[in-house]
């Protein structure tokens, strides 16, 4: 007995979009796009035609300034006044992770008296997704 295993749509040699003018299935009313090949991206490439569909969708960004470790006990003893010692020097980088994967570094600003991150560096290590581009 053989598994078949799903596909990735993105993964494939050709995708077909629906034509603008599709046909009307049998019924009249039930539309049936004509299909309509599309290139395949360049070996490696990400295919912009492609990379609109995810435009829309959000994603988590969090900022990690650095890290500590700390016993269950030094955590319970924490209260306000309390300082938590980072592995990483004052005015290092920090780092803009991406549904928690590392995908830039920059330094912290203010922009009307609210934090930000300016990006100075962008951190891929796929070369062919095109970030900072």
């Amino acid at each position: 007995m053989t598994h078949d295993t799903p596909q990735d749509p993105f993964a494939t040699e050709t995708a077909f979009t629906a034509a603008p003018d599709a046909a009307f299935g049998a019924s009249g009313h039930d539309p049936v796009p004509a299909a309509t090949p599309v290139a395949a991206p360049a070996a490696g490439g990400v295919d912009p035609r492609r990379l609109h569909l995810l435009r829309e969708v959000e994603l988590g960004i969090s900022v990690e300034l650095g890290r500590s470790r700390m016993t269950v006990r030094e955590v319970l003893g924490l209260a306000p006044g309390a300082v938590v010692e980072l592995d990483r020097p004052a005015g290092s980088p920090v780092d803009v992770l991406v549904n928690g994967t590392l995908m830039a570094r920059g330094e912290v600003v203010v922009v009307d008296d609210e934090y930000a991150v300016r990006v100075t560096e962008v951190v891929s290590s796929d070369p062919s997704v095109g970030l900072g581009a």
